[in-house]
């Protein structure tokens, strides 16, 4: 088997269509590699915890708990959603912990790595496939509930279910796109992740997670501009049967993520060495 030879020169070699397919096919040869990455961590996640899989969705439906309890009591007033309010903060959660773990997957993955990638030589994509097995495998077990939760309330089957799958990996395509971005630099500075989690707690309240887009204010513009609010209602209209209102909005910024996600992909690969070295 003969080896690759790199030649390092001091001129540019920064193209942007060679970095991409570099990276491309960097992250397809080393699928068996991300596969046994995202095995070793799953199991590892899950080998001292009593209620083991059952954390995977715990989260969510504490919190469309605390806000069904809310509204059943009086205490706070839920505009009219259209479903029922069960199936509507339980759908709503569950989809945002979903799209906030697929923005966290690379960035986890990469620091869970952080004593390897500096003593081992091999492919860094391998650790953002990785990232997206765990999170598709997560994901998996919360969408499972999520479809037990929605017949439970009597919503039904609707064809328009069949489309489900195909938003989700939209949205994890978007949340995977901005965490390229985000991932180098919290791997530099700590501060980036929890700036990152307190950020992503204020942006919760202002998207349609748990109660519906107001009729008028600047609560409604704040709503309908923030670009999580396509996915979470586009998911949530296939879910239950309704017309999907913000389906061109989310095939709008699909579309704007696909470019995005190769220049992504072009950032990781370059600043991963550096940093690694740096931190070295």
């Amino acid at each position: 088997m003969s080896l690759e030879t790199k030649i390092y020169q001091k001129e540019n070699n920064l193209k942007l269509g060679k970095l991409v397919k570099e990276s491309l096919g960097d992250m397809y040869r080393s699928r068996f590699l991300a596969r046994q990455l995202a095995t070793r961590d799953i199991k590892a996640q899950y080998r001292q915890s009593y209620l083991g899989i059952i954390w995977a969705f715990l989260t969510p439906l504490a919190t469309a708990a605390v806000w069904i309890f809310l509204n059943k009591s009086g205490t706070i007033q839920i505009t009219d959603t259209g479903i029922p309010y069960p199936v509507y903060a339980f759908s709503g959660t569950l989809l945002w912990s979903i799209i906030t773990e697929s923005l966290n997957a690379p960035t986890a993955s990469t620091k869970g790595a952080g004593g390897i990638i500096s003593k081992i030589n091999f492919p860094k994509e391998a650790l953002i496939v990785s990232g997206i097995y765990k999170m598709l495998f997560n994901s998996s077990v919360k969408i499972i509930l999520l479809l037990a939760f929605i017949f439970l309330y009597g919503v039904g089957f609707h064809w328009s279910q069949l489309l489900f799958p195909f938003v989700m990996l939209g949205a994890v395509l978007f949340g995977t796109t901005l965490g390229l971005f985000i991932t180098p630099l919290a791997m530099l500075y700590s501060d980036v992740s929890k700036i990152i989690s307190m950020g992503l707690s204020f942006v919760m309240y202002a998207t349609p997670v748990v109660y519906a887009i107001p009729e008028s204010g600047i609560m409604k513009t704040v709503m309908e501009l923030n670009p999580f609010t396509p996915f979470i209602l586009t998911a949530r209209d296939t879910l239950t049967g309704l017309a999907p209102e913000y389906l061109v909005y989310m095939l709008v910024l699909l579309a704007t993520c696909i470019p995005l996600c190769f220049l992504g992909l072009v950032f990781y690969r370059i600043s991963i060495p550096v940093l690694v070295e740096r931190m070295g």
